[in-house]
């Protein structure tokens, strides 16, 4: 990675996910690949899912900030080769979902069994005394819990492979 990479590598990071802004791009695991060399950027992105409908959103967000740090030719693609996975959040990236009062998924390494959605801390207290209520959550990534420690209703950001 050379230095320009670096450089927007860093600025990605400021650059929050539109749906939860908590978490940034770079730490939900949607960069998928930087360029740079000279004023010129290549920035590659992974959708969390291909029906999103803030991809264009997103992709203007990443853009701007490569822009406002000096590359003037700025070419961001998305590219449904690779499916974006939720193992590619980061540690930083799973507490920011904790602390947009998500629970994290867990890491699967490839595996997903509907037993982890039954298996759910509380991102409130922390209590694993909770309960599905349903796997059908506001948005497509998410299942809804209620935890009987605390008695609050909350959401799991489903795994995803």
């Amino acid at each position: 990675m050379n230095t320009e990479e670096a450089k927007i590598w860093k600025a990605l990071e400021e650059v929050m996910d539109p749906e939860i802004p908590t978490i940034s791009m770079v730490d939900l695991g949607i960069i998928s690949g930087v360029e740079a060399e000279n004023d010129s950027a290549s920035i590659t992105m992974i959708p969390t899912f291909s029906g999103c409908p803030a991809l264009k959103i997103m992709e203007d967000m990443v853009r701007e900030k490569v822009q406002s740090i000096g590359f003037n030719k700025i070419e961001v693609s998305t590219n449904f080769d690779v499916p974006w996975t939720t193992d590619r959040i980061t540690e930083k990236g799973r507490q920011a979902l904790l602390k947009h009062g998500l629970a994290p998924p867990p890491k699967h390494n490839g595996y997903v069994e509907l037993e982890v959605l039954s298996d759910v801390a509380c991102p409130y207290c922390g209590s694993r005394n909770t309960e599905m209520k349903t796997p059908f959550g506001p948005t497509l990534c998410r299942s809804m819990h209620y935890c009987n420690n605390c008695l609050n209703a909350f959401e799991q950001f489903k795994p995803v492979d």
